[in-house]
């Protein structure tokens, strides 16, 4: 692929599990920005949340699942193979450091997680690694983020934004309709016996049902004895 033409989706999260909602984000700004690949790249200690109720293993297993069947779509474990906390602005710096440029790459997030973005690991430098593509959810229109964020209302655009590849990192506004529904909801349901049959997709929901994942409140329940992270599926350098 001509460099000029790459268009990178990143989703980043920690994916305890992945569900319907995550999906969503990341098939919004594939519809709206042209994406040509979308990496999902799973969290591995995230500094701003509680730690994972499942393992490593698990949560990237679950991605990988999620993206089966989407030829453009990698399940990425680049966070993962470090140890330290997992900033989105090092994880940036690794694409940059695979050959790829702010212009090129559109890291997608929820319009309510971003909206916190100013307590982020290196703000406001953030914002020059990336387009940042953020896209509504339940309850949380885009529209409100000029308010919430005046000092950024300057960078905020809409799609559809021709000349993206050449411009500086933007934050592009994509209002479109989310699942409503969250990671946290689905492990309530879960350790309550009930059924999250439609918020995440099936393979995933099979993954859990298998491993038994979420019926205790045991964080890294079964991790002990987890194999390795497959090797199907990692970020690799120009894929």
């Amino acid at each position: 692929m001509n460099a000029a033409a790459r268009r990178i989706g990143i989703l980043g999260g920690t994916f305890d599990p992945i569900h319907w909602g995550h999906m969503d984000l990341a098939d919004a700004a594939i519809r709206e920005l042209r994406l040509t690949r979308m990496f999902v790249i799973t969290s591995n200690v995230p500094p701003h949340r509680p730690q994972p109720l499942a393992s490593a293993y698990h949560r990237f297993a679950m991605a990988a699942v999620a993206v089966l069947g989407r030829p453009a779509w990698r399940a990425g474990d680049l966070e993962l193979r470090h140890a330290a906390p997992s900033y989105t602005s090092h994880t940036l710096g690794r694409f940059h450091e695979r050959g790829f440029a702010a212009s090129e790459l559109f890291f997608v997030i929820g319009a309510d997680a971003f909206a916190e973005i100013g307590s982020w690991h290196d703000y406001p430098q953030i914002l020059e690694a990336a387009h940042f593509a953020v896209v509504s959810r339940p309850g949380f229109p885009v529209g409100d983020l000029s308010r919430r964020l005046p000092l950024l209302a300057e960078r905020m655009a809409r799609p559809p934004i021709d000349a993206v590849d050449k411009t500086d990192p933007l934050i592009i506004l994509i209002d479109a309709p989310t699942t409503d529904v969250s990671s946290t909801a689905i492990r309530d349901r879960l350790s309550n016996g009930e059924s999250i049959d439609g918020l995440v997709q099936p393979g995933v929901q099979q993954h859990i049902e298998q491993h038994g994942l979420y019926t205790s409140t045991t964080p890294g329940r079964r991790a002990s004895d987890a194999p390795p992270i497959p090797a199907a599926g990692r970020l690799h350098g120009q894929d």
